[in-house]
């Protein structure tokens, strides 16, 4: 598929790495659309890149994201990729003896790591695939996943997340192929973003550097590139790119 005749819709493209990937397409691709309930954000991202097309919504809430679709629609014709980017970095372990008094994994953690991360992906790209087809608009749907998707310890939700994921990137390849729409996900290692550094002190950034045989994070052009080639490449499909510089966890 060719770049510069997509039109590419990013989720939680206002900040992070969503962001970088909005403004590296930006140019490339026929038309950006960034989707994103962070309205500052969206706002410096409009800014800044007055070509991006911003909608403001909460993906968490299927009548917005269904709304929020039926317009993106309406205003391009088609849509040829969906990055299904946004989510959170959540990490807790299922038993913590020095939390006091419930040493239990918190049951509102829990359940707003799976609402953002898995449930509005789902939103997204029920609702886009639907208009995909009835508009005969051929792409790929590309899901963010992540190694601790394999399972990492401390990160149930969050692991629990990424490996839904991964199964519904591979049965989604298999229902969607037959209308010209791939389904490929993306699982990083440890990327050098902001809301890595965040989720993970430092003492643990250095264990993982460390454990990866060369030495360091990935870099976000690192990403960008896999995720590039996913989108031009017309046989990729129902798989799951690590790119994480040979680390297990």
């Amino acid at each position: 598929m060719k770049l510069n005749e997509s039109n590419i819709l990013i989720t939680g493209g206002a900040s992070g790495l969503g962001k970088t990937m909005a403004m590296h397409l930006q140019g490339v691709a026929a038309n950006v659309i960034v989707a994103d309930r962070n309205a500052e954000g969206l706002a410096a991202l409009q800014q800044e890149c007055p070509g991006i097309k911003c909608y403001h919504a909460d993906l968490t809430d299927y009548a917005a994201v269904q709304e929020m679709v039926g317009k993106i629609f309406a205003e391009f014709g088609k849509l040829n990729v969906l990055v299904n980017n946004a989510g959170i970095i959540h990490s807790e372990p299922l038993i913590n003896i020095l939390q006091r008094p419930d040493t239990k994994h918190s049951l509102e953690n829990w359940q707003k790591t799976i609402d953002v991360n898995l449930n509005a992906v789902f939103y997204v790209t029920v609702n886009v695939a639907e208009q995909m087809v009835k508009t005969r608009s051929k792409g790929v749907i590309i899901n963010i996943s992540s190694i601790s998707s394999y399972g990492n310890m401390g990160q149930s939700a969050y692991s629990a997340t990424k490996a839904a994921l991964n199964a519904l990137t591979v049965t989604w390849s298999k229902e969607l192929g037959m209308f010209g729409i791939r389904c490929a996900a993306i699982a990083p290692g440890f990327i050098d973003t902001p809301s890595t550094r965040a989720a993970l002190t430092e003492a643990k950034i250095k264990s993982y550097e460390q454990a990866t045989p060369i030495r360091r994070m990935g870099t976000t052009a690192e990403l960008l590139h896999g995720i590039v080639f996913i989108i031009e490449n017309d046989f990729y499909n129902g798989t799951i790119m690590d790119l994480n510089g040979g680390l297990s966890l």
